[in-house]
């Protein structure tokens, strides 16, 4: 069973769904012994880094996500849930993340003469072969809705990158985690291939 960590934000059930069109069992929870037991736990999520930190501190779950790491749980965060694992995001000030992975989130700059929040489909670099995205070539197209992307400072967890103004950083991978910026779960056909792969990890 895969967990998909309900702290009070994002669009949950189309995650959900999106699992069961590819023939995986998926249960939206904040229950902390459900998601320490099950066999891959996602961390969706959309709105404000701050907002979120005070969901998960005050469900008492960022205590869970440390240990499904720890455990080695196959652990997939889409958009918001990538930037939570960071250590800081500079989202309405200086904020303090989940520090799983070291690095910050920044907003991209208005310099750039793009439309924030960059909003639609665009194209994945894969720079890193992960299990993420088997059967899937560098290229392929996801849907994205964001304001801020994320710099690792270790540029060996970098999966895939795309070009907005400038080439950020939109898939992460680091051993049993796995971060995408953009939405699988809307992103047709190829999108439900990244749900799939992620459940064969399991």
């Amino acid at each position: 069973m895969i967990s998909i960590i309900d702290y009070g934000m994002g669009n949950l059930r189309s995650v959900q769904k999106g699992f069961e069109k590819v023939g995986f069992s998926a249960e939206i929870t904040s229950n902390p012994e459900k998601i320490i037991d099950a066999d891959g736990v996602v961390l969706p999520g959309v709105g404000a880094f701050g907002d979120a930190m005070n969901n998960l501190r005050g469900a008492g779950l960022i205590g869970v996500i440390n240990k499904v790491i720890e455990q080695e749980t196959p652990f997939l965060g889409i958009c918001l849930g990538l930037h939570l694992l960071f250590s800081t995001s500079e989202e309405w000030g200086r904020q303090k993340g989940l520090d799983i992975i070291s690095g910050k989130v920044v907003k991209f700059s208005d310099a750039f003469d793009k439309k924030i929040p960059h909003m639609g489909w665009n194209q994945l670099e894969v720079k890193k072969s992960t299990d993420l995205f088997k059967e899937l070539e560098s290229g392929f197209f996801q849907y994205f809705v964001h304001s801020y992307y994320v710099v690792p400072d270790d540029d060996s967890v970098i999966a895939t990158t795309t070009e907005y103004g400038i080439e950020f950083v939109s898939s992460i991978q680091k051993n049993n985690i796995y971060a995408v910026q953009y939405h699988p779960e809307k992103s047709s056909k190829k999108g439900l291939q990244i749900l799939h792969n992620f459940g064969e990890l399991i």
